[in-house]
């Protein structure tokens, strides 16, 4: 019968090893991915390899980060106190000491979270048992595929960094501005930071803002004398354009100090801007109830009608009774369909 043009050659299922529980699976031909029937862990045939060159410049990298970050933020504590403190006391010692205490605290706050958010581990490591049938109950690795990097199990919830080389519960994403993932163990410090942080610098641009307008001089009273015949448009550009040839014209003499207020307001307004969009995209995921990767992962579409305020309070870890006092989304629309 060789040769038999007649002759079908019918593929017949192969078997493989679990590596959740140990067991024969039958597994159909050229099957990549199979699931155990016993345990259900998902194994897959494919398996990458880890570059340990990569990972350890990754890891510098993001040290390196850390330490321009922590550089940058001391530099807006010191700077703001040394340019626009002095002005502050000139104006009264009660208003000086109540802005030196509030800058106190804010300063505080953003770096204590930071050092929070960049030092404490991103997820706790969590022991599963695997690899033999008498110990591995039914069920007991549901869903859970195995870590060829770390060579341990990987639960759905969890993903595997390649700049930190370890595997990561309810990851969001890698910042390299913390140098380190956004986890289960520290989303809710990186939040923190980014919530202390837009704080802070919305508090640095008012106290610059202020600062300025007092070391900056007024109009004079020729330039007042020729506005006063001008209305609407007309006035507002005049106003405008003196204004600006005033601060230029004191720009080129100003002290050390003025041009501190002058950086110290620029920067603000920049990093507050990306700060605040990366603040409100954290907040809406978390009223979601999803993370930045689950987001992706799910599509556009995926996890909207979980919207839900007492998503906010369990995540900041509100107490209880505080979340009866908070809408509920899902609650209203039960009420509107009935």
């Amino acid at each position: 019968m060789q040769g038999d043009p007649y002759l079908i050659s019918v593929d017949v299922d192969s078997e493989a090893t679990c590596w959740g529980c140990g067991l024969r699976v039958l597994v159909p031909p050229h099957a990549s991915v199979f699931k155990c029937g016993w345990c259900g862990a998902i194994t897959k045939e494919t398996v990458e390899k880890c570059d340990k060159k990569n990972l350890q410049w990754r890891r510098f990298r993001d040290r390196c980060f850390v330490c321009v970050v922590l550089v940058v933020m001391l530099f807006f504590i010191c700077g703001g106190i040394w340019a626009v403190f002095p002005v502050v006391f000139s104006t009264g010692y009660f208003f000086g000491i109540l802005h030196f205490t509030l800058a106190l605290i804010l300063s505080i706050a953003t770096i204590s979270s930071f050092c929070l958010a960049a030092f404490r581990p991103a997820s706790v490591q969590q022991i599963v048992i695997w690899g033999s049938y008498p110990t591995v109950g039914k069920g007991g690795l549901e869903n859970y595929t195995f870590c060829h990097y770390c060579s341990k199990p990987k639960s759905p919830r969890t993903h595997h960094c390649r700049s930190c080389g370890t595997c990561i519960l309810d990851m969001d994403h890698h910042c390299p501005f913390i140098g380190n993932c956004v986890g289960a163990s520290n989303h809710r410090c990186f939040v923190l930071f980014l919530i202390s942080a837009v704080t802070s610098i919305s508090y640095v641009i008012i106290m610059t803002i202020f600062a300025t307008l007092y070391i900056w001089p007024p109009l004079n009273l020729r330039t007042v004398n020729l506005l006063n015949g001008l209305s609407g448009t007309e006035f507002l550009f005049q106003f405008l354009r003196e204004r600006a040839i005033a601060i230029l014209s004191s720009a080129v003499f100003l002290p050390a100090r003025g041009l501190v207020l002058v950086y110290l307001f620029i920067s603000s307004v920049s990093v507050g801007i990306g700060l605040s969009v990366l603040l409100w995209q954290q907040l809406f995921y978390i009223y979601t109830g999803e993370t930045y990767l689950g987001h992706l992962s799910a599509g556009n579409n995926e996890g909207m009608s979980n919207k839900d305020c007492q998503n906010l309070v369990r995540f900041f870890g509100c107490p209880f009774g505080a979340a009866t006092y908070l809408p509920s989304v899902c609650k209203s629309r039960k009420i509107h369909t009935k």
